[in-house]
C-alpha cells in the first residue's frame, strides 16, 4: 500500500467532502474506489476501440450473419 497526497481545488474539496457524508465512507475509500472505476472505463473504452478497428478492418461481408436469421424469434 502507498501513502499519497494531493491537491484539490475548494469546489471539488466541497463536493468530494459532501459526497463522503452522504455515503459514510473515508476519503481513502471513496478515492481507491473511484480510481478503480476510472481504470475499469478506460480498459472498457479501449477494447471498444479495438473493437471498432476490427470492424474496419474486416468489415461485416454481405450473408456472413445471414445463417442466424432462421434461429431469431421475432414477436410483435
Amino acid at each position: 500500500m502507498k501513502t499519497i497526497q494531493l491537491t484539490l481545488d475548494d469546489e471539488l474539496f466541497i463536493r468530494v467532502n459532501q459526497a463522503l457524508a452522504q455515503q459514510k465512507t473515508t476519503l481513502a475509500a471513496f478515492i481507491s474506489e473511484s480510481l478503480t472505476h476510472y481504470l475499469n472505463r478506460l480498459k472498457i473504452k479501449e477494447m471498444e476501440k479495438q473493437h471498432r478497428d476490427g470492424y474496419r478492418k474486416h468489415p461485416v461481408q454481405k450473408g456472413e450473419f445471414d445463417v442466424w436469421e432462421n434461429e431469431q424469434v421475432w414477436s410483435a
